[in-house]
């Protein structure tokens, strides 16, 4: 009794505790379409979502495969209207090597974001889930940047390693989360073409699973003086970060485009001295 054909689409691309919760909260004015690339726990994660009352529909999709999101756009196309695209699938340092994390957290995200913009129309919006980690490296050279601007590249590893001599998984996420916010600034105009918006959303220190792997994990003593150092004295939470996802899906942001949302608890501001 949960199917809503009045409703229009949104698809949100990743199954963990993000990308539930997120499904979960915009289950609330969208039918949803729910990608992850695990799909052994795939029909459970959709029993759940309508056991809640959601519409919801929980399809296989590895974001690093042009041919698997193709075979998901055509699947999202034939359910209805795209509203909103929501963007949560990442993997953190500790679950990756560093080809590994630029190929999901960046090429993956490259290609939904082509994918998304296919398929948007008038008032879609795009969410892409960024990271604190973003805002707090230091400005890559002029040359990295270049080739962080064509993930898409044949060579883009080829490029990217002959610039940077010490491949560490850190390292390759904050450079993911890094060139998807600049992604997500430089897409705008053509995203605007369609009357559509597309935005990041950096978290901060977040209560989920990955993000608990983290604080044991290789930049554990990092993770614990960041929180030491958030001014709101916790980490963030799933619903929380599934709050300003919705905000920035809604008509409530529908001059918002191009640019990131910080939801970090003021960690940022903290850390840098204001």
């Amino acid at each position: 009794m949960s199917e809503r054909p009045d409703l229009p689409i949104a698809l949100v691309i990743g199954g963990g505790g993000m990308g539930m919760s997120t499904a979960r909260r915009l289950g609330q004015s969208h039918r949803i379409v729910l990608a992850s690339l695990s799909a052994d726990k795939n029909p459970a994660r959709e029993a759940v979502l309508r056991e809640d009352g959601i519409d919801a529909t929980v399809t296989q999709c590895d974001i690093t495969d042009p041919k698997s999101v193709a075979e998901l756009a055509t699947f999202v196309a034939g359910q209805g209207t795209l509203r909103t695209l929501a963007h949560v699938a990442a993997l953190s340092p500790s679950v990756g090597d560093w080809r590994t994390l630029l190929t999901v957290n960046l090429i993956g995200a490259t290609h939904i974001e082509r994918m998304g913009l296919e398929l948007a129309t008038q008032s879609t919006a795009a969410i892409f889930v960024s990271s604190l980690a973003a805002h707090r490296s230091d400005r890559p050279t002029d040359e990295i940047i270049d080739v962080l601007n064509d993930p898409l590249a044949p060579d883009f590893f080829d490029r990217l390693e002959s610039l940077i001599p010490e491949k560490q998984p850190v390292q390759a996420y904050r450079l993911s989360k890094f060139a998807i916010n600049r992604m997500c600034r430089r897409r705008a105009t053509e995203w605007g073409a369609k009357r559509a918006r597309i935005v990041s959303m950096s978290p901060g220190l977040i209560a989920s699973p990955m993000g608990a792997r983290e604080f044991s994990g290789q930049s554990g003593d990092l993770k614990l003086e960041l929180l030491r150092n958030t001014p709101l004295g916790r980490e963030g939470t799933m619903i929380e970060t599934a709050d300003a996802i919705e905000f920035l899906a809604s008509d409530r942001a529908s001059f918002i485009s191009g640019t990131d949302l910080l939801v970090d608890g003021g960690t940022l501001s903290a850390v840098r001295g204001g």
